[in-house]
């Protein structure tokens, strides 16, 4: 008379899946190549800063602390992509393609416990709208040289700088109000099951 059941295993069986969702599954991995190639882009805005840490550096002398001011900026803004960078990589990676099993490293970031889909949105949102603000500082100080030969910028340029970094703060507000509708909307349902 053997109709006992087996005792739950500690490890959970995955389910068996048939050929086609194996195959739609396991397209995931087709992302792989293009995280590898953020790393490549990384790895680019590593020499990048580099080259402008040392073009600081050694020109400091002769330059003018408006100059120096605009270098540093520029720093700050390749450090502000590269973490951009890192939030995809890292974040995607783990959301779209396989978990890390970072759990309980030392080195984990604090975000990766909690993201999904659209808390990575907001992130990214957020690291735009901070890449966008330090080009805008950068293109103000710079704006005392319209008229000047020196100067990159056209009055019209930074009017339409102004108003794309406008834009993205808006869409960051919008991207972070449909995720509140839409968390709030998840929690009603959830409540009347």
């Amino acid at each position: 008379m053997k109709t006992e059941s087996k005792a739950p295993s500690a490890q959970a069986v995955p389910p068996r899946l048939g050929l086609l969702a194996q195959l739609i599954f396991g397209s995931r991995w087709l992302q792989f190549p293009l995280y590898i190639g953020l790393i490549v882009a990384q790895a680019v805005y590593v020499l990048l800063f580099l080259k402008e840490l040392w073009h600081l550096v050694a020109h400091s002398f002769d330059a003018t602390e408006q100059q120096i001011m605009l270098v540093v900026l520029g720093l700050i803004d390749v450090v502000m992509i590269s973490n951009l960078l890192i939030m995809v990589i890292v974040g995607g990676y783990e959301t779209f393609v396989s978990r890390l099993n970072l759990t309980g490293h030392p080195d984990e970031p604090e975000w990766l416990s909690h993201v999904n889909a659209s808390v990575l949105k907001i992130k990214l949102a957020m690291a735009i709208i901070g890449i966008s603000s330090i080009s805008l500082l950068r293109t103000f100080i710079e704006a005392g040289n319209l008229g000047t030969t020196r100067s990159n910028f056209t009055e019209s340029g930074v009017m339409w700088q102004v108003l794309i970094h406008m834009t993205f703060i808006v869409s960051a507000i919008g991207i972070a109000w449909v995720d509140r509708l839409s968390e709030s909307g998840h929690r009603k349902g959830a409540g009347h099951g």
